[in-house]
């Protein structure tokens, strides 16, 4: 019988800077004084007009970055707190560290080969690129180090490298935009014809994706890295760095287009950034499918324990049926329970993510207390989520095909009616009846959350189900055990 390991009875206390409130103390203190001073350096070099004007224009692209890259992070949400740290980073840390390690690299060199053309030329094609994407990586890095329960997958740091970019470009494009208006201001420019409205149509209409697009890369060399196993400490350290040098290269090549000729910079953009940004777009959604794919194929294990209902695998793997049941739950309890399921949602998918971490290898140590803490988490939501997913599997179920005359055996099409692979006999219990080509409810919903009782632990208990725990045994199943072996088939029900 499985035990409880024991836990120390007073563990040590952690010193005073290994608080956590410390370090969110320190951290948003640092970023607080990065952004008072950033605002003070543009500010002073745009004028107050102009950095109105840079800053109305500059904040056109970012709700549409933002919401763009959310919506990649759909399948599993990350926490609202990174992405703001991300954001900030961005616009206030990495925008100051560029501004000042650029002026004084280009001073300097402007100063020792007496050639202020050619160390500008120097500065944006050689010394920027290694600057700003060195500072924009860090938050990758710290992100990756401090929130790695956070920071599982190429899609996660997609989306971790590409909000930081973003919040870099919007403190750049406030700077380009100030200074354009200034420009406009001396020369009695105005209209399409002005530097300001070449300047946004470059910056923020043509390539708002650029600053995110460079970034991007170093994200996806830390989400492969997230993805290795612990053995492969070398690939590991090698990933994210080869991400980091492709994206200075990429980033070089775009400042350094302007010097390719009259035309060098649209045949950069056609060329090079626009087949990129389309091959990278692919990548993310292709990955997040393959994520959809593997709640699909996880969570069945979790059915078979009696933590999931049947239809939950399927039904949270189609980002169609995820919508509907939030919309089903707000509309019959209000936006509280639409919460609850959203997060019910967020909490078997990271569930499914951390089986598959689990069964190849690829676990931390707390594997057990964080799938338990999950499972903690669905228990506890289960009443509101469950009658939303159910309708939602309802919506969502492809029609009854009718057997072959003289095909098959009677009854073979008995049961849920998806084609998921359940017998009819696993989903006693969760208010279905089995009846060929679907399935129909007991009872009508008496009400928001009701008709749904909790369910048992099963009749059989797989090899793989240690004995429930004490604290549990009365009301919830048994957990499945913590690290599952490699290429081991999921037990069938006898």
């Amino acid at each position: 019988m499985a035990t409880c390991p024991p836990y120390p009875t007073n563990p040590p206390r952690p010193h005073w800077w290994q608080r956590g409130w410390v370090r969110y103390g320190a951290l948003t203190t640092l970023l607080a004084i990065s952004g008072l001073v950033i605002l003070a350096l543009v500010r002073e070099q745009t004028g107050t007009q102009g950095f109105l004007v840079g800053l109305g224009l500059a904040v056109l692209p970012v709700p549409l970055l933002m919401a763009a890259f959310r919506w990649l992070d759909r399948v599993e949400p990350g926490p609202w707190r990174n992405l703001v740290f991300c954001f900030a980073w961005g616009a206030c840390a990495a925008a100051l560290i560029a501004i000042i390690a650029n002026s004084f690299a280009t001073r300097w060199i402007a100063t020792a080969t007496a050639d202020p053309a050619g160390a500008d030329t120097l500065g944006a094609t050689v010394i920027a690129p290694v600057v700003e994407e060195s500072a924009k990586a860090a938050a990758v890095l710290l992100v990756f180090l401090f929130r790695r329960r956070d920071f599982t997958g190429i899609v996660d740091g997609v989306v971790t490298a590409g909000v930081t970019a973003t919040g870099f470009a919007f403190t750049e494009n406030i700077l380009y935009l100030g200074n354009a208006f200034g420009t406009d201001q001396l020369t009695g420019d105005s209209g399409f014809a002005s530097v300001t409205a070449a300047t946004f149509f470059v910056r923020v209409v043509m390539s708002p994706f650029a600053h995110p697009l460079f970034t991007v890369l170093t994200g996806i060399g830390f989400g492969i890295a997230a993805l290795s196993t612990g053995r492969h400490h070398l690939r590991r350290a090698l990933l994210p760095l080869a991400g980091l040098l492709l994206a200075m290269g990429m980033h070089a090549l775009w400042n350094g287009s302007a010097a390719f000729g009259e035309y060098g910079f649209l045949a950069v953009y056609g060329a090079f950034m626009v087949p990129c940004f389309g091959l990278l777009t692919w990548l993310v959604i292709w990955t997040r499918q393959r994520e959809l794919r593997t709640v699909r194929e996880e969570l069945p294990a979790y059915v078979m324990a009696g933590w999931l209902a049947p239809a939950e695998p399927h039904t949270l793997a189609s980002m169609h049926a995820r919508r509907l049941a939030r919309q089903y739950a707000r509309r019959h309890a209000g936006k509280q329970a639409a919460r609850a399921v959203a997060q019910y949602e967020a909490y078997a998918t990271s569930l499914a993510f951390l089986r598959q971490r689990g069964r190849k290898g690829r676990a931390g140590p707390d594997f057990a207390v964080r799938e338990r803490e999950l499972l903690d988490a669905l228990w506890h939501r289960r009443d509101v989520a469950r009658p939303a997913l159910d309708h939602a599997a309802r919506a969502t179920a492809p029609p009854p095909v009718a057997p072959w005359p003289g095909y098959g055996t009677p009854g073979s099409h008995a049961g849920y009616g998806y084609g998921y692979g359940y017998a009819a006999a696993a989903y006693a219990g969760y208010g279905y009846a089995a009846r060929p080509g679907g399935f129909a409810p007991v009872a009508p919903y008496g009400g928001y959350g009701h008709g749904h009782p909790a369910p048992a632990a099963p009749a059989f208990t797989p090899a793989w189900v240690p004995a429930p725990f004490p604290a549990h045994a009365r009301s919830r199943p048994a957990y499945p055990s913590a690290h599952p072996a490699p290429h081991q088939p999921l037990p069938r029900r006898p």
